[in-house]
């Protein structure tokens, strides 16, 4: 039977290009890397939404919480091997007005009902890799998302978010991977992958699934 590897996130993981502001293609999104790099013998499955946050309601945006959909993912989706959670960028959008700190309590919620459904459900079966994303880049008063995040702030917050990620992992047993020290964001908008980066983090997350999830 096929390992399955469920991919739950926002636009990084849905694969926004930010030059041409369309989705990349298959080849491109570290998603399709991976599933590329596995083989045959896996099927890696695609759950990015843009805009998603953790744990808040966007008013403006509508249907982006993601704890209300995480164990309805999950449901649909098992049995699976592997979940990759990779989120908390919109969560530093200034409107929200979170710390680091902030932002781990949301994910921390999102553990624990990951972690619950895990244990209780599937006997545990599922293994969980937390990703903090890559880091907002300099350039973010002067992207096209600038509006959305506080020049001020939205960059410190963003450097805080892998220590505080680290710490969760720790704690709950559960895989943890830094996406910054592999990749950047793209000068041209501070938030998201380009298609280099995209390729370099599908590579990436291959070899710290190989090496250390599934062996």
């Amino acid at each position: 039977m096929k390992k399955r590897i469920v991919c739950f996130g926002d636009s990084l993981t849905w694969g926004y290009d930010p030059d041409k502001m369309v989705r990349f293609d298959e080849s491109v999104r570290w998603t399709g890397v991976l599933q590329e790099l596995l083989g045959d013998g896996y099927t890696v499955i695609e759950e990015g939404q843009n805009g998603r946050t953790i744990a808040t309601d966007d008013p403006a945006k509508g249907f982006k919480n993601g704890l209300d959909y995480i164990i309805p993912c999950i449901e649909s989706h098992k049995p699976f091997d592997v979940l990759i959670i990779m989120l908390g960028t919109n969560d530093i959008k200034s409107k929200f007005g979170y710390s680091a700190g902030d932002i781990a309590e949301e994910m921390k919620r999102m553990i624990e009902a990951v972690l619950g459904y895990n244990h209780f459900r599937l006997n545990d079966s599922v293994k969980v890799v937390l990703v903090s994303p890559p880091v907002i880049g300099e350039n973010i008063s002067t992207s096209r998302f600038g509006d959305k995040f506080s020049a001020d702030n939205s960059r410190e917050v963003s450097l805080g978010l892998a220590d505080q990620y680290r710490r969760l992992a720790e704690s709950y047993g559960i895989y943890f991977l830094d996406a910054s020290e592999y990749v950047v964001t793209s000068d041209l908008d501070s938030i998201h992958m380009d298609r280099e980066n995209q390729i370099r983090f599908g590579n990436v997350i291959h070899k710290y699934i190989c090496d250390k999830v599934i062996r």
